[in-house]
């Protein structure tokens, strides 16, 4: 097993060894550094992390609940793969589920409310132009689209939806790489808050589900083009 489940990892600090584990795997998994299909040995990973093979064996269990992690017969866990079937899905969930929800959240956003929309969107934007804050993309866009979403009301909608984004994090993650998606997250986020920003519920529900769907297509391309080569 290669040395690589703590490489690039910050250290972490009053966290369980549990949380330790997840948070190093779910980072190495979702940055492509383990790929799709690969064996995650317990004994190797224990032994990499310095911990015990129990807080490895429950980190596993957590992500596969996220969807990142398979138990296969006769073979152990491995990183869950790239699949087309899956980024359909997860997608139209997405945009079906998240325009509703910010439809009901629109009349009830505040001037606070898109003041701190604002500020993590100009941080999302500050991350997107250094490769180094790649790792911290997916955690930022997730905030922004919180902030909006917060004023619905509805905590448990907002819980699938962040469910469905840690299993949409490492195909957002390729097309923002790989794609040029960058300057149209950023051109398109801007928009939507100000759409947000003057009650436009249709023209921002409709903006959203594009841009979900959008990155969709993007992405079903370059995994169809990862899964042939």
């Amino acid at each position: 097993m290669k040395t690589k489940y703590m490489s690039n990892i910050p250290p972490i600090i009053h966290k369980t060894r549990t949380q330790l584990v997840v948070e190093a795997l779910r980072e190495q998994i979702l940055s492509g550094d383990i790929e799709g299909g690969e064996p995650l040995r317990q004994s190797a990973i224990a032994e990499q992390l310095n911990v015990s093979r129990i807080p490895v064996r429950e980190a596993l269990v957590q992500l596969e609940a996220e969807g990142l992690v398979n138990f296969e017969p006769h073979k152990g866990a491995t990183a869950t793969k790239l699949s087309v079937e899956q980024v359909t899905e997860l997608f139209e969930l997405r945009a079906m589920i998240e325009s509703d929800l910010l439809a009901k959240a629109i009349p009830n956003l505040t001037d606070n409310d898109i003041k701190e929309a604002e500020a993590v969107l100009v941080q999302l934007e500050l991350a997107f132009k250094l490769k180094e804050s790649v790792a911290s993309w997916s955690e930022l866009n997730t905030r922004f689209h919180t902030r909006l979403y917060e004023a619905a009301n509805r905590p448990h909608t907002l819980e699938v939806i962040h469910g469905l984004n840690t299993n949409c994090d490492r195909y957002i993650r390729l097309q923002l790489l790989f794609t040029g998606g960058i300057p149209t997250a950023e051109r398109e986020h801007r928009i939507l808050l100000e759409l947000c920003k003057a009650g436009d519920v249709e023209k921002a529900t409709a903006l959203l589900h594009e841009h979900i769907l959008s990155a969709a297509a993007s992405i079903t391309k370059l995994v169809e083009q990862k899964i042939k080569s």
